[in-house]
C-alpha cells in the first residue's frame, strides 16, 4: 500500500471507481464447508461483447483494476476472451482462484491476467477436507508449479479463510505456502453470517456455528496465534504474511470472540461503497460485497449512473461504517489511499480480500477470495 498516502475521499456524486468486482459467471468447482456458492444452479454469465460495450465507461470513470471473483472464473467458458477484453481497455486483472483449473489454464492465465491470488485452506488434509474435492490440494500446487513456469515473475499469493476446522494450523498453512511456491499468504476471518457466500438468508440452524471459531476453541487459536508470532517471525517481517501479528489477533480472534459474545467487534474503516462496486452475472451491482444492489448494468446501461441514482446516494449519505450493522461484523473492508494500483502488482500490500475487496486494508491488502 502507498504507505502514508492519503485515503481517497468519500465523495458524492461519484466520479471515480479505481476498483470493479465481477463475478464473470455463478459457477464454482469446490464444495467448500463455509460457502454454499458451488449449490447455484444459475447460468448467468457476464460476456466479453458486454464487458467491451461497458468498458469504455469504466475508463471514464478511472477503473484501473477489475478483480475477477465467484465462484471460479476460470469456469467461465470465454475466459480467455473476456481478459482480453478487459486488457484492450487497459484495465489490469487480478485473478481468484480455487486453483483447480490454473495447470491446465496456466498459458492464458500467464498471459492475461496481473496477479492471481488463490484459496488455501491448510496444508494438504486439511484443505482437502474443508475444499471437499479430491487432490484439491495437490492440485493447487500444480497450478502453481505451472504458472510459475510460464511467467516466473507472475504474482501469485494464498488467501486462508480462517474457520474452526483450520484456526489451530495456521503455522503450518504458512509452511505449505511455501512448500507450493507461493509469493505471500494474507489470512482471513470465515464470514459465518446469513446470506454470505452463496448462503440463503437463513443458513440452516447450527451450520454457521460449525464454521465459526467457537468459544471453546478461543484460547486455541489464541494459542496458535501467539505460535505464529514466534515461529513466523521471519514471515511477518518480510511481509510473507500480509498482515501483522496486531492485526491477525484483532480481525480473526477478536472477530469469532466477538460472534461468541465476548466483546465487540473490531470498528472498521471503509471506502469501498465510494471507490468500488461489484457487478454480479446477471448484471447486478451491488455498492460492496454485503450490502443490497442499486440497480443492473445490462437493463440500466450505465454503471455511473446506478453508482449515482438516488438510492445509490441515499445509502451512502446515510452509511455509518462505524455503526451499520452490516459493516460491523464485515470480515474484509477496503481503505484505498492515492497511489495503491500504481505500484507493480508483486509489490502491493496483500489482503481483504478485499482492501480486501480489493486492494484495501484487511492487513496489508487483497481482494477477496471466495
Amino acid at each position: 500500500m502507498a504507505s502514508g498516502a492519503p485515503v481517497l475521499p468519500r465523495r458524492d456524486p461519484i466520479e471515480r471507481v479505481p476498483i470493479l468486482v465481477l463475478f464473470p459467471h455463478e459457477r464454482c468447482n469446490c464444495r467448500c464447508l463455509m460457502c454454499d456458492i458451488w449449490k447455484a444452479t444459475g447460468r448467468s454469465q457476464l460476456s466479453p461483447e458486454e464487458i467491451r460495450s461497458w468498458s469504455a465507461e469504466w475508463r471514464r470513470l478511472g477503473t484501473r483494476r477489475v478483480v475477477l471473483s465467484g465462484g471460479e472464473p476460470l469456469m467461465h467458458p470465454r475466459f480467455a476472451a473476456l481478459s482480453e477484453a478487459l486488457r484492450e481497455a487497459g484495465i489490469e486483472i487480478t485473478l481468484l482462484s480455487t486453483g483447480l483449473l490454473l495447470a491446465p489454464r496456466a498459458a492464458d492465465v500467464a498471459g492475461l491476467v496481473h496477479d492471481v491470488i488463490v484459496s488455501l485452506d491448510g496444508p494438504r488434509d486439511v484443505h482437502d477436507a474443508i475444499r471437499r474435492v479430491p487432490r484439491a490440494f495437490d492440485r493447487l500446487a500444480e497450478g502453481v508449479r505451472a504458472l510459475k513456469t510460464a511467467a516466473p515473475s507472475l504474482p501469485v499469493s494464498a488467501r486462508s479463510t480462517v474457520q474452526r476446522e483450520n484456526a489451530r494450523h495456521l503455522r503450518a498453512t504458512v509452511a505449505a505456502a511455501r512448500e507450493i511456491g507461493l509469493d505471500g499468504i494474507s489470512f482471513l476471518a470465515a464470514d459465518v453470517a446469513p446470506g454470505a457466500f452463496g448462503r440463503d438468508a437463513s443458513w440452516p440452524e447450527g451450520e454457521g456455528e460449525s464454521v465459526a471459531v467457537g468459544p471453546e476453541d478461543l484460547p486455541l487459536l489464541a494459542a496458535e496465534l501467539d505460535a505464529l508470532e514466534r515461529d513466523c517471525a521471519a514471515e511477518l517481517a518480510s511481509g510473507f504474511i500480509a498482515e501483522s501479528i496486531e492485526r491477525l489477533r484483532a480481525r480473526i480472534l477478536g472477530h469469532f470472540a466477538a460472534h461468541a459474545g465476548q466483546g465487540d467487534f473490531v470498528p472498521l474503516t471503509c471506502n469501498a461503497p465510494w471507490v468500488s462496486a461489484v457487478i454480479e452475472a446477471d448484471g447486478t451491482v451491488r455498492p460492496c460485497f454485503f450490502h443490497p444492489p442499486f440497480g443492473n448494468v445490462r437493463t440500466e446501461g450505465s454503471l455511473g449512473a446506478i453508482l449515482n441514482s438516488p438510492a445509490a446516494l441515499s445509502f451512502r449519505a446515510s452509511l455509518d461504517v462505524a455503526t451499520n450493522p452490516v459493516c460491523r461484523r464485515c470480515v474484509c473492508n477496503l481503505n484505498l489511499r492515492e497511489g495503491d494500483l500504481d505500484a507493480p502488482p508483486a509489490r502491493r500490500s496483500r489482503t481483504d480480500a478485499a482492501a480486501d475487496t480489493a486492494a484495501g486494508e484487511p492487513g496489508k491488502d487483497a481482494p477477496r477470495a471466495r
